[in-house]
């Protein structure tokens, strides 16, 4: 008897009329000002899932209180449990479906986002997918500098990296993944500063495979001002450090990983020392032309910046935001370098979790 091929267009289809089989947690701290937006994205999505749980995560505002009257499950530990990968462990044991979706508080979604991404996990080895990620609002320097860093990344790195199986990193603020698997890893761990990219790698020691859809896409609200940008960037370079250190031995058996986080380093050190000190240096002691260095590489950038900013009809928004991205990519620097200097040269690892806006 021959066999009924089975599309992914039949897939959805059955998940529209018979559920996704899917729970979306949602960790929180002090959101009050955003969850509602958070929420009524999940509950609008063309695919719904099953749950939402949202752990209010001792705040001190009203971020329970709204959440409740949203309609959706709140679950609130008797302490704040220090971080984003500790609230949303405290959530995973209540998660009985077979897929568990993870998204920021302060992260909206397209309505179609969970069932463009979904999909993904048809395949039993893929463990997780993550989407494309656009800044929500895109107004002062460090969100355009972010918006710039964002549209490149996963129009360009990200599709490089999916094209041989392996994305650096499923994005913390909106992924998907398959609870057996999840619940197999002990959940997110707490061991470091970027505990989506501790699970990733780990997913891929485990043999797991990891997918990025550029379909489904969300929006989160970057940090606005300095203040708020510096401590992400603090907690972001810390983790990747950390991870590195932990991780290295696997990534080192794992050739297209290997080549990513070699770069990445790389482009920590020796691009980020060019670029603040030797350019300078140069600029002054041999001839003010050095500066241009710094604008070797934007036509190669600006290129996929280009081609997604025309798809989604804001060219005029992606090179008005290009000085923003070029002050973003230099801070970006500085935080790395003291971030390889304290938790490589004088074992001063970063311990404490801080939100970034």
């Amino acid at each position: 008897m021959e066999k009924t091929k089975i599309t992914g267009r039949d897939q959805n289809i059955d998940r529209q009329q018979n559920g996704s089989g899917l729970t979306v947690i949602v960790p929180a701290y002090n959101e009050g000002a955003c969850i509602q937006d958070t929420i009524k994205s999940i509950q609008g999505q063309t695919v719904p899932p099953a749950e939402i749980i949202v752990i209010d995560d001792f705040s001190s505002d009203c971020t329970g209180e709204t959440a409740r009257s949203c309609g959706v499950t709140v679950l609130r530990p008797p302490s704040n449990t220090g971080s984003k990968a500790g609230a949303q462990n405290f959530a995973l044991k209540n998660v009985h479906t077979p897929y568990v979706m993870a998204i920021d508080a302060d992260t909206t979604l397209a309505p179609d986002a969970i069932e463009k991404l979904l999909p993904a996990l048809d395949d039993p080895n893929i463990a997780a997918a993550c989407g494309f990620v656009v800044p929500r609002r895109v107004k002062t320097l460090w969100e355009r500098g972010r918006y710039i860093e964002y549209i490149f990344a996963f129009t360009f790195y990200k599709q490089i990296q999916d094209y041989y199986g392996k994305p650096l990193i499923s994005s913390g603020c909106f992924s998907v993944y398959r609870t057996a698997i999840l619940k197999a890893n002990n959940g997110w761990s707490t061991r470091t500063m970027a505990e989506d990219m501790d699970l990733t790698w780990s997913f891929y020691h485990a043999g797991h495979g990891v997918r990025f859809v550029p379909e489904a896409v969300c929006y989160p609200i970057e940090p606005h001002n300095f203040h708020f940008m510096s401590k992400q960037l603090r907690r972001w370079s810390h983790g990747f450090v950390q991870n590195v250190k932990l991780h290295w031995k696997q990534v080192i058996d794992i050739p297209v990983l290997r080549s990513m986080v070699a770069v990445a380093l790389f482009d920590a050190t020796v691009a980020s020392l060019a670029y603040m000190i030797l350019l300078p240096l140069l600029a002054i002691l041999v001839s003010p032309l050095f500066l241009l260095a710094y604008l070797i590489d934007v036509p190669a950038m600006v290129i996929p910046v280009l081609y997604k900013a025309i798809q989604r009809k804001e060219v005029g928004l992606a090179l008005t935001s290009l000085p923003g991205f070029l002050v973003l990519r230099l801070v970006n620097g500085v935080f790395l370098l003291k971030a390889l200097w304290l938790e490589i040269v004088v074992n001063k690892p970063l311990m404490v979790y801080e939100k970034g806006h």
